[in-house]
């Protein structure tokens, strides 16, 4: 188990960085427009919980890339990887059409919700101008999945740390110091996402032309046309992923939406909360993704025992890491917050939250193994069904219903408990579906 450990630790490790990196360009957005103005912290609160809706449904299809290139990778047909990933790069291309409409006229989700107007033109206005980076995000997405599945992640790590660091420095001068003429607020966050996101495609796309996975497998020769059989293929898998992420992803981010009549001051706060909540979550999917990849390839080989060993061992270390951060998150809570905002208000909002992220850890942890796990088995379409009713049934539509209708109402308490029992409910139907799964995988062999 150990050396399933190491293994584990030196392919999730890198992912963890790029995905943390990831995750810091909304940090980051929120940390400046913290000290821009709560409205500008409300609208990108709002956006930003669409956006990533969007991207994370999107990018959910076009994960199904990682299990069928690292089942061919283990089965010794690396051949016929290259077609597979061009094919993703023509998905990706026609996934971003509807991503690009819906963002620019975000309107079927804004109209039902009260919001201040203020906030609603901001989040318009930073909709529109993020659906310029959305073609490059999914191709960008695609090529991330192709590393992982192949084990390469330090190419991901590297374009992620250096996106970060100059989306620090943009996002700083357009929307806070004015670059442009004056301060643009949530509008100069949106534009440097909108640069990052290009220049991190083009640069995915240097090294898979230069590098050595490049020179090894050709990507861009004898360049194929759209084959619908491998269309087929991917989305049967990548439909059900795609639709898993966007339950999971909406049920904590779209929460903004649903608590819009709250006021700025509870919006902020809980954005605060979500961004504390996805960096955290960036340990239990990275390890997720690294899994996913090791058992994939394991099962195109039929090493039955590799794939037990490593998924005891992603279970065991995903349970100890969830503990720590729930601690970290308990204790080092004023601390944490002191960096995202000096309002008191958004602070003490905040704070009342932080708990129920520290709590549901070690069930989020357990939950995101067991998923991805299934994912490297093509199993996809029941653990869909699981999710959906966890995170809309119980999260969304219980959350609504702590919020507003139990007396006295929790507010926007009642949607971070029922995160809590929604989670819980997911990993214990997940884990037994996952030891059936593998159970009868071995017994067909």
């Amino acid at each position: 188990m150990l050396t399933a450990m190491r293994g584990l630790v030196a392919h999730a490790f890198p992912v963890l960085i790029a995905q943390l990196a990831s995750v810091g360009m909304m940090v980051i957005d929120t940390v400046v427009l913290g000290h821009v103005s709560p409205l500008d912290l409300a609208a990108v609160a709002i956006g930003g919980g669409i956006h990533v809706s969007v991207i994370f449904a999107l990018v959910g299809v076009l994960q199904s890339v990682g299990p069928v290139v690292a089942h061919l990778h283990g089965a010794k047909r690396d051949t016929e990887v290259a077609a597979v990933l061009q094919q993703g790069f023509w998905l990706a291309l026609l996934l971003a059409l509807p991503g690009i409409l819906f963002l620019t006229y975000p309107g079927v989700v804004l109209d039902p919700f009260a919001m201040d107007p203020a906030v609603d033109a901001k989040v318009r206005q930073y909709l529109g101008l993020l659906a310029w980076s959305l073609p490059a995000s999914l191709l960008y997405r695609t090529f991330y999945a192709f590393c992982n599945a192949l084990g390469r992640p330090r190419v991901l790590m590297g374009i992620g740390l250096a996106g970060l660091c100059t989306h620090a420095l943009l996002a700083w001068g357009f929307a806070a110091r004015g670059w442009l003429g004056e301060p643009l607020g949530v509008l100069g966050c949106a534009l440097s996402n909108v640069l990052i996101g290009w220049l991190a495609c083009l640069s995915a796309t240097a090294w898979l032309h230069f590098g050595p996975l490049g020179r090894r497998y050709q990507p861009f020769a004898n360049w194929r046309r759209p084959c619908l059989k491998t269309w087929r293929e991917l989305l049967r898998l990548g439909l059900p992923m795609g639709f898993s992420n966007l339950v999971e992803i909406t049920a904590f981010t779209l929460v903004s939406l649903f608590i819009a009549s709250l006021g700025a001051t509870v919006v902020a706060g809980h954005r605060i909360i979500a961004n504390l909540s996805a960096l955290t979550y960036m340990l239990p999917l990275s390890l997720g993704i690294a899994t996913m990849a090791a058992v994939a390839q394991s099962l195109g080989a039929r090493n039955w025992q590799t794939v037990r060993v490593t998924v005891r061992a992603s279970m065991l270390m995903a349970s100890i890491s969830s503990l720590c951060l729930g601690l970290l998150l308990w204790f080092g809570a004023n601390s944490l917050l002191a960096v995202y905002t000096d309002d008191p208000a958004v602070r003490s909002v905040a704070l009342a939250l932080i708990g129920y992220v520290a709590v549901y850890q070690f069930f989020d942890a357990l939950q995101t193994i067991a998923g991805h796990v299934l994912r490297a088995y093509r199993v996809t379409f029941v653990p869909m069904l699981i999710q959906t009713f966890c995170f809309w049934g119980i999260a969304l539509g219980g959350g609504a219903w702590l919020c507003y209708r139990w007396q006295p109402p929790f507010g926007v308490a009642g949607f971070w408990l029922a995160a809590v029992i929604s989670l819980l409910a997911a990993a214990g139907l997940l884990l037994p579906l996952l030891q059936k799964v593998m159970r009868m995988t071995e017994d067909r062999a």
